[in-house]
């Protein structure tokens, strides 16, 4: 039987650290220069560019595979737009949660019309099974474009009023992405946009419990869990702790 090759194949640091460099990366308000330093401290030299091509390269696949790991999703989306400014010039970033405060996915466009509602509901549905209930503010790009898509039109849908931030899981879920944006001066180019904030909603996430809501002990047992499940799907059997 042939043996398939590593994820690592071809990199001259061991997998432990690539993986810790890029969970890093995603999982907090650290900046490239920043993992570098950080790494220096524990005997690895690096330079950034090579964090940035880990983190482009390794990203999206670790993304997709912590996805695959966690809970079946809610029947309940709750689904809103945020305005971010790249180079100048106003995008949308539409993102859906579920009732949980799971992020589903997210896309970057341009409008905030019909036609950029269905792509993006075409997207979720891709990735996550039919809702029982969508939960959108009252833009009536929701309404027009679930009505063209078979799947979605018979879909439960309850509008709040935006005015009153009633639709508090996807207005909450916009939080991490402010404050990276603010940590990393703002976005800039669009596909990149695109790319990193995919990789960073569901690394972050993976990590990110809700302390407030766990005892010590349970809290640090459930965080031991996600590291297990972390090294599974970064196919690195040792701990990150122990890696360097």
């Amino acid at each position: 039987m042939k043996k398939s090759k590593s994820l690592y194949h071809g990199h001259r640091f061991p997998p432990g650290v690539i993986s810790c460099a890029v969970r890093w990366y995603f999982r907090f308000q650290l900046s490239l220069r920043d993992i570098e330093e950080l790494l220096f401290e524990r005997g690895v030299i690096v330079t950034y560019e090579t964090i940035r091509c880990w983190c482009d390269k390794f990203g999206e696949g670790f993304a997709h595979r912590v996805k695959a790991v966690r809970r079946k999703p809610g029947s309940t989306w709750h689904l809103d737009e945020m305005f971010v400014t790249l180079r100048g010039e106003p995008y949308l970033l539409w993102r859906a949660v579920d009732e949980y405060g799971a992020e589903l996915d997210i896309l970057l466009q341009k409008r905030r019309d019909k036609t950029a509602a269905k792509r993006f509901f075409k997207r979720v549905l891709r990735s996550s099974p039919v809702p029982r209930r969508i939960v959108t503010d009252q833009l009536r790009s929701y309404p027009a474009a679930k009505a063209e898509i078979q799947e979605l039109a018979n879909v439960k849908h309850v509008f709040v009023k935006a005015a009153a931030r009633l639709n508090n899981r996807a207005e909450n879920a916009h939080q991490p992405t402010r404050e990276r944006e603010r940590r990393m001066r703002g976005f800039r180019d669009p596909k990149r946009t695109q790319k990193f904030l995919s990789c960073f909603g569901p690394i972050r996430e993976h990590f990110a419990l809700k302390r407030h809501l766990l005892r010590a002990s349970l809290y640090r047992k459930h965080l031991a869990a996600r590291f297990v499940a972390w090294g599974k799907v970064t196919e690195v059997t040792r701990n990150p702790s122990y890696a360097f």
